[in-house]
């Protein structure tokens, strides 16, 4: 074997990502859930936390948009493209998280104010988009670590799945914001 088939053949060997993806997701869903529960910190006057919600809705628009390129390229049989877009919504979904995280460290949550029918819509949304925002953290990572590794079908299989979560997690997490918006 000369050394190009050594380095081709190294390059497609499978990596095990599962502990990873395992901790990863532990840890993006321990900590939500626990600032779910902490009060914010009082006296925080660096800036205006109040802007960090709407940098969630920004976030979760352009990761509901990259997804969506990502869903066109692939059923055009373009990859190259369909990576490009799913990076670019890990990037999102990564920056989203980061002001989540902040948003809800930095400050208490906001009720909502909404009664009746549009509250119980309101609460089926949020609901529906908590649950799903947690699931999507393993099955994102597993995707992209399957197509990694050269699983095709693999990835096919569980990508079937991760992309409708995924967009109705980004989506209904702008709906959540334009639902809230007028009670911070």
């Amino acid at each position: 074997m000369n050394q190009n088939q050594d380095v081709l053949q190294q390059s497609h060997r499978k990596r095990n990502y599962k502990p990873a993806i395992i901790i990863i997701t532990i840890v993006i869903n321990g900590l939500v859930a626990l600032l779910a529960g902490l009060p914010g910190v009082d006296n925080f006057t660096a800036f205006d936390v109040k802007i960090l919600p709407m940098l969630n809705a920004i976030f979760n628009s352009f990761t509901f948009l990259f997804l969506v390129g990502a869903l066109i390229a692939i059923m055009k049989k373009n990859v190259t493209i369909h990576k490009r877009f799913i990076y670019a919504a890990f990037i999102t979904t990564t920056l989203f998280l980061v002001t989540y995280v902040g948003h809800h460290f930095l400050s208490e949550s906001t009720p909502y104010g909404g009664t009746g029918l549009i509250a119980a819509i309101y609460y089926f949304i949020l609901i529906t988009h908590i649950i799903l925002a947690a699931i999507i953290v393993p099955l994102a990572l597993t995707s992209v670590a399957r197509a990694w590794n050269m699983e095709n079908e693999r990835h096919r299989k569980i990508a079937r799945w991760t992309m409708p979560i995924w967009l109705y997690v980004s989506l209904t997490g702008v709906i959540v914001y334009l639902m809230i918006s007028p009670y911070y």
